[in-house]
């Protein structure tokens, strides 16, 4: 039966890595491992792997957040079930574990975003999961 799980210390941050590093391939385990400890230090960034017979198969990293336009809402910042797992249930799980965490603690709506590219993804969110499709997200990098 999988187990979900918080991960706090460094040996359990870099232990997800295998599996983040799946979504986040720019990254690498020094620069993840710093990115998620400031993320929790300053912004409530809470990081959860879930294990199958101790084995991590996928992993979520999210922060509760208020905006105006959400309310108290949760932004799922990662979700990730490793490769060769997928279609097997466990994003479903993770993903309803993130539903149950909101509304024990009083948030009353989940948001993500999602790359153009993951069609996958968004039949999964929208389809399987009852996500809407509510906006785009833009982005612009700033040049030092």
């Amino acid at each position: 039966m999988a187990e979900i799980k918080e991960l706090q210390t460094d040996e359990e941050i870099k232990s997800s890595f295998p599996v983040m590093k799946q979504l986040r391939t720019h990254l690498n385990l020094k620069d993840y491992t710093s990115l998620v400890k400031e993320a929790m230090e300053k912004d409530m960034y809470r990081l959860y792997g879930q294990f199958e017979e101790g084995n991590m198969v996928a992993v979520t990293g999210f922060k509760p957040m208020i905006t105006l336009y959400y309310g108290r809402f949760i932004w799922v910042c990662d979700l990730v079930v490793r490769e060769d797992l997928r279609s097997s249930g466990y994003g479903e799980k993770l993903l309803s574990f993130v539903h149950q965490w909101a509304e024990e603690n009083n948030y009353e709506n989940i948001a993500l975003s999602s790359g153009l590219q993951r069609e996958k993804a968004h039949r999964f969110y929208e389809e399987k999961m009852g996500y809407n499709r509510v906006s785009y997200v833009f982005k612009k990098n700033i040049e030092p």
